[in-house]
Parts: structure tokens; sequence; C-alpha cells
């Protein structure tokens, strides 16, 4: 048997661990303080948020109701560990019997070598997989408790399940307890430090640093395309980038980001900026970089989103260049205010938008993912009194929302790095992005969460009116190209399949590899992912794929193929600031860069 630990043990320095104790009680003393004049006015306490354990408390009452169904159950269980407790007994006599259960390939967090290699790691793994598995098939096999509320105790004992991971406790992480061992403890007081640091950087709330935000400034390395803002109202800065072809498409190319997240996951760095891709293919790209909003912009909706956005900006593109007609795409909830806008056009016969292109956009929400959870009266109308308190959503709620859907990697991986490693999150470009949280006003984003995920209505005829016009988007004739990513869990792409069908003129859907971020940002140079492609919309999701032909290389060739048709003829590079529109500032502009937490 490999043995447990066996590093060179470290005396920590005296004098060392003393102030690094002092300042952990200075820290300590003021976040104490802090949090308790806080809790009077804002704390939200466990009466005024009864949703899960509503839920939980009928779970449990089914299953009191139903004795046999427990006991069998509690049988399945016995019979597991008997099987592991046998395996484990014929470990100790030298054997290598074929494991009980091993972690999905997709479970990160039993890498480290001691989980396989070392006998008691192994049994502690085995025996949580098989624990965490029969608790969630428990929950999943009780009757009579309807979808929604079994889909919510489905993914919430997900996350209790995934919170007592023993790769999450100091002592049945052999990771940790190496480097315990190995530094005297050293990291664990740097993890508490850590830790502290965060919840003074949330003031009072757990902020996990996932990068090094001090590694990154926007406009130095990263958001780096040159290019200048030539129009802002209150909503959006609208930046126009510098040419850097000898001539560019008579149309320009209108971007629409989602104002959930802020635009530059589209242009990180050189290498994967689909920004600096279009530029360089020769296009006069225009970009919304919308406001970080506060509460003074609490009564803006989603009609105010359209008007002051993708309308306004085509005005404005139309004063910049002298070009009426635009090639638009949108992001995910940019995407849906497209798909709105273009009705509202087609309705009022305005054709300056010539296509349309939708980066993992729902449009039909009849099937929302994971994200469904979320969305009930209960919890909306709770949220809604919050946003009333506030005016807006604060962002760090929206972040923790999305963080939950990939628990393991997107909290309890840096949860172990930070805290019980003692570690400094490293720079990363992503993260950092992932960590710049956005408000949202509350009107709008009540709207969008009722008329779109609740009540589902931009897929009706007429569910939906903006300043009197009914939108239909059987009506939008212009040609529409879908993307979406096999294994996102935002947008799921069985869902934004059903997008394309809505829409009355051409329409083409890809399916690319990877998620909601990756399978977007895939740049042709790198060649990591594929894509898949077929013609033939008319079946159900599953069918689509198996009929689709699959194809190396970015997604991006192919929409560049796809759009050439309604670029125009080539013409003079349009240089921020020669038409009607003078510049503003440099990009990225200052809308971007105002930040909720440094």
């Amino acid at each position: 048997m490999a043995e447990v630990l066996a590093p060179e043990l470290k005396i920590p320095d005296p004098v060392e661990v003393t102030k690094a104790v002092t300042q952990i009680a200075e820290k300590s003393q003021h976040l104490v303080t802090e949090f308790l004049e806080r809790q009077s006015a804002e704390a939200l306490s466990a009466v005024e948020n009864p949703v899960m354990g509503k839920a939980f408390l009928e779970m449990t009452q089914r299953l009191l109701a139903n004795p046999a169904q427990l006991v069998n159950a509690q049988i399945g269980l016995w019979n597991t560990y008997m099987t592991l407790w046998q395996q484990g007994t014929a470990v100790l006599f030298g054997q290598k019997p074929e494991p009980a259960v091993t972690p999905a390939r997709s479970d990160k967090r039993f890498k480290h070598d001691d989980w396989q290699q070392n006998a008691l790691f192994d049994f502690i793994k085995q025996s949580y997989l098989l624990t965490a598995q029969w608790v969630q098939d428990t929950v999943t096999h009780v009757e009579g408790i309807d979808e929604h509320t079994k889909r919510k105790l489905e993914f919430y004992t997900k996350q209790f399940v995934d919170a007592l991971s023993p790769t999450n406790f100091p002592i049945t992480n052999p990771e940790v307890l190496r480097a315990t061992i190995e530094s005297g403890g050293e990291n664990l007081l740097k993890g508490l430090t850590n830790l502290l640091e965060d919840l003074e950087r949330g003031k009072g709330s757990l902020n996990i640093r996932m990068t090094d935000l001090s590694a990154f400034k926007l406009g130095e390395n990263i958001a780096v395309t040159p290019g200048k803002v030539v129009y802002q109202n209150d909503l959006m800065q609208l930046i126009q980038y510098t040419p850097t072809t000898e001539n560019v498409y008579k149309r320009p190319l209108l971007m629409l980001p989602p104002w959930i997240n802020k635009y530059y996951i589209l242009d990180l760095r050189e290498k994967n900026s689909l920004i600096k891709w279009w530029v360089d293919q020769g296009f006069t790209v225009f970009l919304i970089s919308w406001v970080n909003p506060d509460a003074s912009l609490a009564e803006k909706n989603f009609e105010d989103y359209m008007l002051e956005g993708p309308l306004a900006a085509l005005d404005a593109i139309e004063k910049a260049t002298g070009e009426k007609e635009v090639n638009a795409a949108g992001y995910c909830l940019g995407g849906t205010l497209l798909a709105a806008t273009l009705a509202y056009m087609a309705a009022k016969k305005d054709k300056r938008i010539v296509s349309g292109t939708f980066f993992t956009t729902m449009i039909d929400f009849s099937e929302p993912g994971e994200l469904e959870v979320f969305i009930d009266e209960e919890q909306i109308s709770m949220l809604e009194k919050r946003m009333e308190k506030q005016g807006f959503l604060d962002g760090s709620q929206m972040a923790t929302t999305f963080s939950m859907l990939r628990a393991n990697d997107l909290i309890w991986s840096f949860f172990i790095n930070n805290y019980l490693l003692g570690k400094e999150p490293f720079p990363f470009d992503l993260l950092y992005w992932n960590s710049d949280s956005t408000r949202m006003p509350a009107k709008m984003h009540s709207f969008y969460l009722r008329c779109m995920y609740q009540q589902n209505l931009l897929c009706k005829n007429g569910g939906i009116t903006i300043k009197g016009v009914p939108l239909d988007l059987g009506k939008v004739t212009v040609p529409v190209y879908f993307i979406s990513a096999i294994e996102d869990h935002i947008a799921p792409w069985k869902s934004t399949f059903k997008g394309p069908k809505l829409f009355g003129g051409p329409v083409k859907f890809v399916l690319g590899g990877s998620g909601h971020i990756a399978g977007i940002v895939n740049p042709p140079a790198g060649g990591k992912y594929c894509y898949w492609e077929n013609a033939d919309l008319s079946a159900d999701p599953e069918s689509w794929l198996k009929g689709a032909s699959k194809s190396d290389g970015s997604w991006w060739t192919n929409w560049l193929e796809w759009v050439k048709p309604n670029t125009g003829e080539q013409v003079s590079p349009r240089q921020p600031g020669d038409g009607k529109l003078k510049v503003i500032e440099n990009a990225p502009g200052s809308y971007v860069t105002a930040r909720l937490v440094k």
C-alpha cells in the first residue's frame, strides 16, 4: 500500500506566525463590526426566503408517507457499502479489484495521485461518491412532487452534495494535508488571510477571487483593439473600431453584447479577439458597450434598451459612415434583444438591418435548462422586492447564480486553491472578465424574467408590444444565422435550436463545440473545437445532430462565407471621427471600466 504522507515537516517561524495572526485578528474585528452594522438594514433572513425550505419539507413528508421506498433506498445504500468494504479488504491483501464507483470524466476534483494510489483516500473518495449518488437518486425518485419542484430539489441537493465533498476539507484532502505538513501550516494561515481579504472586498459577503485582479487593465492588456467612442447616451457607448485593411465592406457590422456581462469577452487578447478578427476581415465594426447602471436608471425597461441601444446605434452609424444598411449580431441576451428589434423593424417596414447573427441566443424560453430552478413566482417576487430597495439587481447576485451552475469548477476549486492551499489565484483574462460583474435596472430585469423566462412571450405572435407595436418574429424575412454550443449550460443548444424556426426568412443553424463562452470565442488559429451544420431544421434537435455534417476548426470562417453576400462591395476604409460623429474618447470607453468590486 502506498505511503500516505511522507513530506519533510517544516517548523513555522514564530515571528511570522504572530504577525499573520495579528493581521487576521485586526481584519476579523473590522469585518464583524461592519457585518453587525449592516444587519438591521440589509440582511435577508430565512423567514423572508422560505422557497427551498418549503420544497425540502414537502420532499421529507413524501418520503415519510412512503416508508417502503425509503427502506429500499437504504438497503441499496447498504449493498453498495458492502461492495466497497469487500473491495477495501481485497486491497489490504494485495489485490486490485475494480472500483465500486468512479468519478465522471468531467469531474476534476479527484485528479491528485493520492486519490487513486493511496488506499485510504481511494476509500474516502468512493464512499463519498456512493453516498452522493444515493442522496441524489433518492431525491430524484420521490413520488408525488411536481416537476418544477423536483428540479429545484435536485439542483439544490447537488449543491449540498458538492459542498460536502472530501476535497473541500483539509483533513480529507491529501493535497492540502501534504501542503500543511510541508509548510508547517502556513498554507492555512495564508488561506485565512485570503478569506478575510475576500470578505472585506465583498463588504462582508464572500467574493472569491478567481484570478489576480491586479494583473489586468482594460485598454492596456485586455480590450485593446484600437477604436473610438463616437456616440453615447444613458444606456450605452457606441465604439467604432479603427480599420486595418486597404478596403472595407460597404455595410458596417453592429455587435450587441449582453448587458448581463461586459462586452470585452469578445476582445480579451489579440489572438482570440473576435472584434479584431472582424476588423481584419474588412468589416467596419461598431459595438455597443452597455452602461453599468445604478439606482438612477431603475425605471429603464426592455423598450428603452431597444430604443437607446440598437435603434439609436443605427442612427449613429448612418451619421458616422453615411450607410443606412448594416449586418447585426447579438450575443446571448443581446441576441434576444436583436430578435425583438428585428420584429419591431419588420412591423415598421424598417429595412436597415439586412442580416442577423445570434450567438447562443434563446428566443423560445420553454426549456431554459438549469436556470429554470431560479424562475418561479416565489423567487421572482422575492427578487423584485430586493430590487425595489436598490433600484437594480446587484451583479454579484447574478454572478453567484451562474457559478452555482458549475459549482465545482467556479466555486469549490477556488475555495480549495485560495483558502485551503493558501495560493494566489492564477492571472487569467477570462476569469478576470467573469469577475467583472454588471448590474441590471430593476424594471428591465423584472420584464425580462417575467416576459421571457416565465411567460415565454417573445416567441408568441403579439406576445410583446413595443411602443404600441406588437412583435411577430414570423414577419422577419432577413437571413439569420444561429451559432450555439453543444455544452452550453446557460443557453442549452436544444432550446436555442427552436429559435430559427420562428423567423420568416432564410435561416441557418450551426452547432459549435464547448460551452457558452469557449464555443463562441474560438478563433480559427486555435483549432480547438469543431462545429456541426445541417440545412434541415424540421427535425428534433437529436435527429438534426445525427444528420449533421461535422467540420474541424472554427465556426468563424463558416459565418464569414454565410454573411459575405450581404456585405456589399468594397469601399475605402472609414476612420472613427471622419463622419458627422466626433470622437468622444478612446476605446474601450468609460462605461465598461466601471467596476462593482475592486
